[in-house]
């Protein structure tokens, strides 16, 4: 009779353990909106960006690179990081990636991709200090 108790408590303890983690993730909802706490009014992505086929993201990936390298590098050459020098409109990264990029091999725009990425993170860190002190970080 006591291990049959025992056995008891511990299916009970089992169960309760395993069944707190669904319910807490049953409170996370997932959302496609997508909300900022720094600079909420940001430009969104063009539309052409957001409709692309997945076997293409990659391009989409490259624009988003560009306007970031851009974006950080503009921040530290003004020494300003406002909402609109932060996060302008998407045009000069579009115009890059048109000019420069878009009849490039998937291989190059993924090489074009990392280059971009190294350049933003070459000013990242002025870039970050700067917009700490505007409160825009």
């Amino acid at each position: 009779m006591r291990q049959a108790g025992c056995t008891l408590v511990v299916t009970a303890l089992v169960l309760g353990l395993t069944s707190a983690p669904g319910f807490a993730e049953r409170n996370l909802v997932p959302t496609l909106d997508r909300s900022f706490n720094v600079c909420p009014d940001r430009p969104a992505e063009p539309v052409w960006m957001q409709e692309i086929p997945l076997r293409q993201a990659y391009q989409r990936v490259l624009v988003q690179d560009i306007y970031r390298a851009q974006n950080l590098e503009r921040v530290v050459e003004s020494g300003n990081c406002d909402c609109e020098t932060r996060f302008p409109s998407w045009d000069a990264a579009e115009a890059v990636f048109r000019e420069v990029h878009a009849s490039d091999e998937r291989w190059e725009m993924l090489e074009a991709s990392d280059a971009y990425n190294r350049r933003a993170n070459e000013v990242r860190l002025e870039a970050k200090a700067i917009c700490e002190a505007a409160g825009n970080w």
